[in-house]
Order: C-alpha cells, then sequence, then structure tokens
C-alpha cells in the first residue's frame, strides 16, 4: 500500500503521459469504456500525482450547446472518476469497496478554460492526496482530492473532494433494507422543457414538478452518463445536475452554466419518496437543498457569470 502523506502541490506536466486510451473501466466504475474520461494516471513528486484525461467533443449528453465551451460536469465526473482509480490502484482498495461523496467543490476560469475541439480536448490534472484516514487494519477509510485542470499550458480548473471507502459487508449493514434498492421508473409529474433547463434531449432531464415543488425525478432511468451502471441510491451527479436544472426552472432559463458549485452529501439520498429540491437563486448565485420528508439528505450552492 502506498505511503499516505500529502504530496507537493508543484505542477510539472509529465512528458509521459497518454491521451491515447482510456484507462481500464473497471477501475472507474463505468461499464461503457465511451464514459471514461481517464486516459493515464502516474505518480508524480513527492507523493503527488499526475492524469491526462480526454474530454470528448461529440457526447450524449453534453453536445455542442452554440457555447463552444465543455460541461461544467466533466470537470466534477473527472475528479469523481480519479477518486475511484488512485484508491484502487494505489492506496490496496479492493475493487468491491464502495465509494461514498461525502463533499465535492469545483471552480472554473471561464476566461482560461479550453474550448470543445473537434474529437477531444486534452486534459491534464495535477493531484493531491490529503487527509487520509486508515482503518486499525490498515486499509483506507477515506481520503481527500485536490485537483487542478490545465489544457493549452492554461490552469482552468480546480476541484476537490472527500470520500469514505466501505468493504461490501459494512455496506450492506450500513443500507439495512435499502440494500439493492431498485430505481422506480419515472414518476407521471410534469417536467420542465429541455430547453429552459439547458439540455439537448427530454431524456436528460432530471427533474419533476411533484406535489409541493420540484422533485428528483430522472426521466431516463438508464441514462448512460448518470446511470452508466446500478446504484441502491440516488447518485451524487444526478443530485448536483438537479440542483442546477433546478437553478435554471427557478430563473426561467437564466441560470444555466455555473462556473463553482459546491455540495456536500450528509446522508443517502433514497430513490422514493422523490426527494424534493429547494432552489433560492440571488444575483447570480444559487442556495439548494434535497431533503425526504424533513430529513436534508444534500445541500450546497452554484455559483454563475
Amino acid at each position: 500500500m502506498k505511503n499516505l502523506a500529502g504530496p507537493s502541490s508543484s505542477w510539472g506536466r509529465a512528458p509521459d503521459l497518454t491521451w491515447s486510451h482510456p484507462v481500464p473501466r473497471e477501475l472507474v466504475h463505468r461499464r461503457a469504456v465511451t464514459e471514461v474520461l481517464l486516459t493515464d494516471v502516474r505518480e508524480g513528486p513527492a507523493g503527488g500525482f499526475r492524469a491526462a484525461a480526454c474530454w470528448p467533443y461529440p457526447h450524449t449528453t453534453f453536445p455542442a450547446d452554440g457555447t463552444g465551451r465543455h460541461s461544467p460536469l466533466l470537470v466534477v465526473e473527472t475528479l469523481r472518476q480519479l477518486g475511484i482509480y488512485l484508491p484502487l490502484r494505489w492506496f490496496g482498495v479492493p475493487p468491491a469497496t464502495r465509494m461514498i461523496i461525502d463533499d465535492l467543490r469545483f471552480a472554473l476560469d471561464p476566461e482560461q478554460e479550453p474550448p470543445a475541439l473537434a474529437g477531444h480536448t486534452e486534459i491534464s490534472c495535477a493531484i493531491r492526496v490529503t487527509d487520509p484516514r486508515q482503518r486499525r487494519d490498515g486499509s483506507l477509510a477515506a481520503l481527500r482530492l485536490e485537483v487542478s485542470f490545465r489544457a493549452g499550458g492554461r490552469m482552468f480548473a480546480q476541484a476537490g473532494g472527500g470520500a469514505r471507502f466501505l468493504p461490501e459487508e459494512k455496506y450492506a449493514a450500513v443500507r439495512g433494507d435499502r440494500l439493492g434498492a431498485p430505481q422506480p421508473p419515472p414518476g407521471p409529474g410534469a417536467r420542465p422543457a429541455p430547453a429552459l433547463l439547458g439540455v439537448a434531449r427530454a431524456a436528460d432531464v432530471v427533474v419533476a414538478h411533484g406535489a409541493g415543488g420540484l422533485t428528483v425525478d430522472p426521466t431516463d432511468p438508464a441514462h448512460p452518463f448518470f446511470f452508466d451502471h446500478a446504484s441502491d441510491h440516488v447518485p451524487g451527479m444526478v443530485l448536483l445536475e438537479a440542483a442546477r436544472q433546478s437553478a435554471a426552472e427557478a430563473t426561467g432559463g437564466q441560470l444555466l452554466r455555473p462556473v463553482s458549485a459546491v455540495m456536500a452529501a450528509v446522508r443517502f439520498t433514497e430513490y422514493a419518496p422523490a426527494p424534493r429540491i429547494d432552489a433560492v437563486a440571488h444575483h447570480r448565485t444559487c442556495a439548494f437543498r434535497i431533503r425526504q420528508g424533513s430529513t436534508v439528505t444534500a445541500y450546497g450552492a452554484l455559483g454563475f457569470r
């Protein structure tokens, strides 16, 4: 198992990184190879890591939208894949271990971010592993990642977050009778128009109008990006996209593309009853919370330019 000491934050583009082909899909918990963004991950100086990622231009969920930019969710998905790949590859975490996201954040600079080029955009990442925690048996219990993103020699985004790692038996004990809960079919509530939410297809809408307000209710339970593999609770990426869509709905389509976000998940968000999402916009910021009944399961804020 790798030494868990915190690495250096110095930047130096590794000349041997490659963008030629994706890493093994099982090491980022993806079934479809087309959803794998990472192409190379290597150790860097002082315990840090360097990574390469390809961001696709033609993507089912994030097609060209006229802005000439990639979706900000690709920053978060790259962070998520690194948060799985590094523990599996370097920190001795068994393949069947469940990763639970505690919190995440990102911020990007629209003046520096790369255009969405035909084919793909080559992204370089510098990664620091911080606050590692181990169980008595030496296995990794939790860690935090800090990631800087560059393209064309310019840093354009930073992201970070914390995650816990639960062996199968511990996950089963935590989930109880919710273990393996199937995702229900879409509810009957009316949905905002895709154009209002800034998505290309009706299948990309993940919110609906329910009793008392907007709910997290994905239109497509087999969505190739949000539900590439089965989950017995609502994935964090779905919650973040629901927050973005709720901000768009609350502002009549004025707030569409966030340049920053913070989200904390304080407990599992279950599929049923349909989670309620509340969004309150103020100028170029939108605060949100996701709750089931009186229990808040996640909350955060999005920033727009």
